[in-house]
């Protein structure tokens, strides 16, 4: 049985954690970056099919590709993030699966089953996304994730040619508070939850 976490690292990824839109100018390092996909690749994903993957945007270079790519009110706040992770899935996740789920032929439950390859990929894709968010928030950076960003051309920027697909960007830092906006509401449990 998993035990309860301490209540000051649950509020570190849950309740005290916040979007974050300005930045204190600190490089992230890629060690620190290889530091969050190594703790989030190890939670569960169906089949252990693992589609993520990350392209992080540091170099003025990479940065100077992704600006136009982005809606308007998220330009500065990633200009200014210390990096960004583009983080896509692979539709041809199956590929792997004899190597990652070698207990079955799964591979073969979506090979010309594209429609179900395609939603397991983003699903768990998606899936794997938010636990980068909880590693990241564990391993001492602040998040900024968001869905503004002309997708078909984040694809033909940093995944040109292949079977990945873009899903969210995520900005990565450390916050200025004083680039927070007060918090917002959140549904009760009476809102959203019953129990069956």
């Amino acid at each position: 049985m998993t035990s309860r976490i301490d209540p000051t690292a649950l509020a570190t990824l849950f309740a005290d954690a916040r979007t974050h839109n300005a930045w204190i100018q600190t490089d992230v390092p890629d060690s620190l970056l290889r530091d969050v996909v190594e703790v989030m690749r190890w939670a569960p994903t169906s089949v252990n099919m693992s589609p993520a993957r990350f392209v992080f945007v540091k170099s003025p270079e990479a940065k100077a590709k992704l600006k136009p790519l982005l809606m308007e009110g998220n330009v500065d706040k990633t200009m200014a993030a210390p990096a960004t992770a583009i983080i896509g899935y692979d539709l041809k996740f199956y590929e792997h699966l004899p190597k990652l789920f070698p207990a079955a032929d799964a591979k073969s439950w979506f090979v010309g089953n594209e429609e179900f390859a395609n939603v397991s990929a983003f699903r768990n894709g998606t899936l794997q996304a938010a636990y980068f968010i909880l590693a990241a928030r564990a391993l001492g950076l602040d998040c900024g994730p968001m869905s503004g960003f002309d997708n078909a051309g984040v694809d033909a920027a940093f995944f040109a040619g292949g079977t990945v697909k873009s899903n969210i960007l995520v900005n990565l830092g450390y916050g200025d508070p004083k680039g927070l906006y007060p918090r917002s509401p959140r549904f009760t449990f009476e809102d959203i939850a019953r129990i069956a």
